[in-house]
């Protein structure tokens, strides 16, 4: 009886094995797995907008004077710009900033005597937005004109910004998306798979650059606003199963 039932017991796993091992065929004949690209959006545009700042400073121990001075520049320069077609509403100026000036004493021997006033700097700053960024441009190559007219007036570099950068975020993700499903289907179809459904997509970092300029993306993004001339990029990685 024990004989017997062994034997039932015995052929019983054979069967149970024989059925986990066709499955395990069956399954390895029906591979289902995953297929993961990253695709690039790129295009070249040029800024729309313009902003520039320009320094000028006036030195003086009557601090009345000094004031009266940095106005008197002030007035110039709004006539001036205006002179080259700029809107006054445009033309702004930030607060004055005032410093005083010292001059460090000594003796003869070397010994620190203390500090003695000797007059203030009032120094102010002007700043243009504009989206005629050629007309500024210019302006800002010319500021030297104004020397002629006793105003030392020291030029920043100007900052490029571009006013439709939504607009271009929202292409530059599709077209990164087209081009990653297009590298999605060439590699599945050169590794014999049937490309499926769209299981993640993960969109990299917006980065702007210089055009052919040396900058390095950032892990934050870079976002250059010295050249006028610019390089807006963004990656895509999509992941879709496949048969």
């Amino acid at each position: 009886m024990k004989k017997s039932l062994s034997a039932v017991v015995f052929a019983l796993a054979i069967v149970i094995a024989s059925i986990i091992l066709g499955n395990a065929v069956i399954n390895r004949n029906q591979k289902t797995g995953t297929i993961s690209v990253t695709g690039l959006g790129k295009t070249d545009f040029t800024s729309d907008l313009i902003v520039w700042e320009a320094r000028f400073s006036q030195v003086n121990k009557d601090l009345k004077q000094a004031y009266a001075d940095l106005k008197r520049d002030k007035e110039i320069i709004t006539e001036y710009f205006k002179s080259k077609g700029l809107q006054e509403n445009i033309i702004v100026f930030n607060a004055v900033e005032t410093n005083k000036n010292y001059k460090q004493n000594y003796s003869t021997d070397g010994k620190y005597m203390g500090q003695e006033f000797t007059d203030y700097t009032l120094s102010q700053t002007v700043q243009i937005n504009s989206n005629e960024v050629e007309k500024v441009e210019k302006i800002s190559r010319e500021v030297t004109d104004l020397l002629n007219k006793g105003i030392q007036l020291y030029s920043i570099p100007p900052r490029y910004y571009y006013t439709k950068l939504e607009d271009l975020k929202i292409e530059m993700v599709s077209r990164a998306t087209e081009n990653a499903h297009l590298r999605a289907k060439s590699i599945s179809e050169n590794s014999g798979a049937v490309l499926g459904e769209l299981s993640t997509a993960q969109m990299g970092t917006f980065q702007i650059t210089g055009q052919n300029s040396n900058e390095d993306y950032s892990w934050g993004g870079t976002f250059n606003t010295s050249s006028k001339e610019k390089t807006a990029s963004i990656t895509m990685k999509l992941t879709y199963l496949v048969e």
